[in-house]
């Protein structure tokens, strides 16, 4: 790869980060939002590294005509970087004028349930009908609550949709990230009693617990007898397990 081209991925890589990063907010489809200041940071330092570089470059370029050693002194115009280096440029472009998607239910349809975090005291459920709940309290409740104050209360979950396996419901699902896409994981509620919408779709269902099991035990499914299934907008940041959004009408 020429001493030209070299720098100029640097800039084009700078350039893609910041695009994502300070411009819009892509860069959540595939890091923590807590990471933005990092990535603009890193954006802005490849750009000064690209342009320092080009300016060291030209000076030596019109200080002596023979002084880039690149191709060896033999003008052949090739460096010691193998020739997959080309392939970088791939990401970066990808950066400024295709950002990949974020994670969906490919992914989450591929992922056994994640493990929610064990809870020994739960607070009072408010006694708003239907009650928003994120779909790990939902977990939480079902299997971990032995007061089985869910028993029976009518809540309102949001998420994207997989399909379930031979025909029994789907799937209502929230992709976690503890750092990055690479390492997402899912959180699963099963859906009873209503057609399974298009995969990927997000919407908001509202329902009751589904019996079976022993409420408040591991035995319990975590799973929804649904009432109502809307369609409603994804969210900004989609690897996040919040409350329901605003339904769409």
């Amino acid at each position: 790869m020429r001493r030209p081209f070299q720098t100029a991925l640097l800039v084009l890589s700078g350039v893609g980060l910041l695009r994502v990063s300070l411009f819009t907010d892509l860069y959540l489809r595939y890091v923590k939002e807590g990471m933005r200041p990092l990535l603009i940071a890193s954006g802005a330092l490849l750009i000064l590294l690209g342009v320092a570089d080009a300016v060291s470059y030209a000076r030596r370029r019109g200080g002596d005509e023979h002084a880039d050693h690149d191709d060896g002194g033999h003008g052949h115009g090739h460096s010691g970087a193998p020739r997959a280096a080309w392939l970088l440029f791939l990401p970066a472009l990808s950066l400024l004028f295709y950002a990949p998607p974020a994670l969906g239910a490919y992914t989450a349809s591929r992922q056994p349930p994640q493990a929610v975090t064990h809870e020994d005291d739960f607070d009072p459920l408010p006694a708003a009908s239907p009650l928003p709940m994120t779909l790990s309290d939902f977990t939480r409740r079902v299997q971990q609550d032995r007061t089985q104050v869910i028993e029976g209360r009518t809540v309102l979950l949001t998420g994207f949709v997989t399909s379930g396996e031979r025909g029994d419901g789907w799937y209502l699902n929230r992709l976690l990230i503890s750092c990055c896409a690479a390492d997402a994981q899912s959180v699963k509620v099963r859906i009873h009693r209503t057609p399974a919408p298009p995969a990927n779709t997000w919407v908001a269902v509202t329902g009751t617990w589904h019996p079976g099991g022993t409420l408040g035990t591991s035995s319990a499914p975590v799973a929804l007898d649904a009432r109502a299934v809307e369609k409603t907008a994804k969210p900004a940041n989609a690897y996040t397990d919040a409350l329901p959004l605003p339904l769409t009408r």
